[in-house]
């Protein structure tokens, strides 16, 4: 039998610059640098960043690019009202207004980072999108 697992603890992500990375998934994704895990950064180890409250964490990992692209996602969950917020925050933060990718069951909305990992934000409660959210969506599309 398959032992149990809890949550995903943190995942590693290759940049080629991490203070340029930290910047930016500080105002994309609002990750701050973890205090008591940046001594792991000397010497090429890893600056964890995490979200406030400390369910994200991403272990960045200053990488020369890679030459091929990262086809790895990291796919977000997120409530209905929250998928409006974000789709109008990554359309600000990206200058792009992130299309919405209908999957039936959950509809999502894909974006990378400036070194090409690409994210996911997802949401499951389609009725809900589909009722009442939808109008702020179509409408956060309109502007």
């Amino acid at each position: 039998m398959t032992p149990a697992i809890d949550r995903i603890d943190h995942l590693h992500v290759h940049v080629s610059d991490r203070s340029a990375a930290t910047a930016w998934y500080g105002r994309v994704l609002g990750l701050q640098v973890v205090p008591e895990l940046a001594h792991w950064a000397a010497d090429g180890g890893p600056l964890t960043l995490a979200d406030t409250g400390h369910h994200l964490h991403l272990a960045l990992f200053e990488r020369p690019p890679q030459l091929q692209p990262c086809r790895s996602t990291v796919a977000l969950g997120v409530s209905a009202e929250d998928f409006v917020a974000w789709r109008a925050h990554l359309g600000h933060c990206l200058g792009v207004m992130p299309a919405v990718e209908d999957h039936g069951l959950t509809q999502s909305l894909y974006f990378s980072d400036p070194d090409g990992n690409p994210y996911e934000i997802t949401c499951a409660d389609v009725a809900a999108l589909r009722g009442a959210s939808a109008l702020a969506i179509n409408h956060c599309a309109a502007q």
